[in-house]
Formats: structure tokens, sequence, C-alpha cells
């Protein structure tokens, strides 16, 4: 988390944010028969030289949320603003030049190098693409310099993915971002992916990184502790929709969405005391199909504070609750006051939309 970085104003502001993917069936002539509801309604801002950290479960839309900010999938609706430029207003050359200015790192670093390119292949492939690598000197010098940047040596340029190690991978991926000096790096699960010691390698490097570059992170992520070192504000997404938004240490010390008490519930403390009296919030039921996603608030059909008729009917907006903390909860406040008091929830089976096929919505339902 960086408290020295000069900051002035939000660099990204994404305003009612929608991702719906169809469902298409039939043989000779494609109809829609659905949507996923990967995304549905997310605003949030992000402020420039912020880390800003976005959690949930797996299948809650996080991922495409990031995609959609870069484009890479198309948002259905909402206004997605970069520094002052409609990004969804942007077409051919415009759209290629902004996306300079926003690089991702992606979960898995194998995959997303290509194998049959060598180092210095991958890392010069998009200053040609944006016209920044006409002086042979100078661009040798700035991939020497972005190598050395994520701690690699020279002799790396020459090699290919396969000759290094998971947490090298991940560097060269972090260099073929930060090549192009870009002003937002959106990081997509960057550390899942690899062994713990070098999980804490690359988080020190991107805070290290984020302070010589005053560089602007949105980090993907499910390990809370991860985000919680790393991140300064941190939104929670639960089924497409951000149920809440606060400080990182506000947000730890005290959730007040019912979905976040229950997964910092779940974050092991190192203490075997404080861990067997502390309470644990299990929850029943699984993530409903973002097919077919529940009506009123998302969350309703697991809450244990859930209330009749109005969590049912109506969807909370994101609202203030405290200064700087927002949260899409009706009783938000009468929950935390403890005026009301958790109940046991019985778990519904949870069924595919008639549309939907095992698969149609890919790595956005969770397996069982």
């Amino acid at each position: 988390m960086t408290e020295s970085t000069e900051r002035t104003g939000p660099l990204v502001e994404l305003r009612d944010v929608k991702v719906h993917f169809p469902i298409k069936s039939g043989v000779l002539f494609d109809r829609t028969v659905g949507h996923v509801y990967a995304v549905d309604g997310v605003s949030l801002s992000i402020n420039k030289g912020e880390t800003y950290g976005l959690v949930g479960e797996s299948g809650c839309g996080k991922s495409t949320l990031g995609r959609g900010l870069l484009r890479l999938v198309e948002p259905t609706d909402g206004e997605v603003v970069f520094d002052g430029t409609d990004v969804r207003a942007l077409k051919g050359e415009a759209m290629r030049k902004m996306r300079r200015r926003i690089q991702m790192i992606f979960q898995d670093p194998l995959s997303s190098l290509d194998p049959r390119q060598s180092v210095e292949s991958l890392l010069v492939e998009g200053l040609k693409a944006h016209g920044l690598a006409k002086d042979k000197a100078a661009t040798a010098k700035r991939l020497r310099e972005a190598l050395a940047a994520v701690g690699l040596p020279a002799s790396a340029l020459s090699k290919y993915p396969h000759e290094f190690s998971g947490g090298q991978r991940q560097r060269i991926g972090i260099a073929r971002a930060l090549v192009l000096d870009p002003d937002l790096i959106v990081a997509d699960e960057p550390v899942s992916a690899l062994d713990v010691s070098i999980q804490a390698q690359v988080i020190n490097l991107l805070e290290e990184l984020q302070n010589e570059h005053g560089l602007t992170y949105l980090i993907i992520a499910h390990d809370l502790a991860v985000v919680r070192h790393i991140a300064d504000t941190v939104g929670v997404m639960y089924l497409g929709g951000l149920v809440e938004e606060a400080s990182s240490d506000d947000l730890y010390r005290e959730p007040m969405h019912p979905y976040t008490k229950a997964l910092m519930s779940a974050v092991p403390v190192p203490d075997p005391q404080v861990e067997d009296r502390r309470e644990r919030i299990l929850l029943a039921g699984d993530l409903p199909s973002p097919t077919n996603p529940p009506a009123g608030c998302r969350f309703h059909t697991r809450c244990p504070w859930a209330q009749p008729t109005r969590c049912a009917e109506e969807r909370p907006a994101l609202r203030q609750v405290l200064d700087g903390h927002r949260v899409a909860c009706h009783y938000a406040e009468d929950i935390a006051a403890g005026r009301i008091r958790p109940h046991e929830v019985e778990p519904e089976l949870v069924r595919p939309d008639d549309g939907a096929a095992p698969g149609d919505t890919g790595e956005l339902i969770p397996t069982p």
C-alpha cells in the first residue's frame, strides 16, 4: 500500500458498467435464448497513483470487469472514463493509442507469453505496435531498463519463456506492461499461480514500481491477504455487482455487508486462541447462476440477515453508510448495531437457465 504517492483525483471512472454475454442456440439460425450477466451495473473510481483491489469468489465477474475496462471484451452498457476520455467512444487508431496507457498483467504467465518468441521479441512487440522502436540503440536500452526494473539480467533478452521459473515469467509479463510506460496497469490475479515465497517478491516489486513510476493499479484477486497488503481501496464483488467499497483498513477492521463479513470470517488468524473463539459465518448453498440471478438483492438467497419482502424484491443501491465506506445493503446500519440478528438459511438448489447448456458461461460458473 502506498502512502507517499501524489494523487490528483480520479484517473479511472466506471459508471453503471454492464457486460452481458448472449447465449446462442440453434444449428442453422442462431437465436439468443438468454444472457450471462457477468457484470451488471458496477460504478467505481480509481484515483491517480492509487491501488484499487477488487475481490470476490470465482464467477463474480471481477476479471470480466477488468477486461471490459480495456475493451478486451466490449461493455454492453455504461461509461468507462479514463483520464477524462470516454473509452467506449474511441475507435480504431484512437483506441489503439489509448491502450499504450492502459496495460494488463495476466493471471497465468506461461499462457500469456508466446513460447515461440524470445523475451526481446515479446518486449519489443508493443513498442513496434506504437511506433516507439525506431531507434535501435534507444530501444535496446529501454528493454534492458525494463528488465532491470523487474530484477532480471539483460542476458534474459535472448531466452525463451520455457527457460524461466513461474516467478521469472511473471516478471517478464510485468516488464512487458512496464516497457510502454503506462499510467494504469490492470493486474488480473498476478500472483495466484505462484508459490507463496514468490508471491511476496512480486507484490513487493509491484509496490516498488508504483513508487518509482507513479503507476495506478487495479488489482483483481481472490486472496484477501494479498489485497490487504497492497491495496489502498478495496471493492467487493458478488454475482456481477459491487456490494461494498472502503479503504483497506476500514474494510478489514469493520466489514458491513453480510457477504464481506462471511469472506473475512474465512480468513485464518495466526493465533490459535483467537481462531478458536472467533465467529465463523458459513454460507448456505452455491453461488447462483449469472444466467438467472435472483431478483432483489443478489445475495439474499444465502444471506443470514435477509429480511422478508424487501431483500427479495428491491435491489439495494451502493450507498455511503460511513465516510468513504459504501455498502449495497438495505439493513447495513441495523446489522452493524445488532438490531437484526442472523438466522439459519435454507440452501436453495441452483438450477441453470433452460437456455444455458453446461459450459456456456465458461469460468463464470464455479465447479461444484
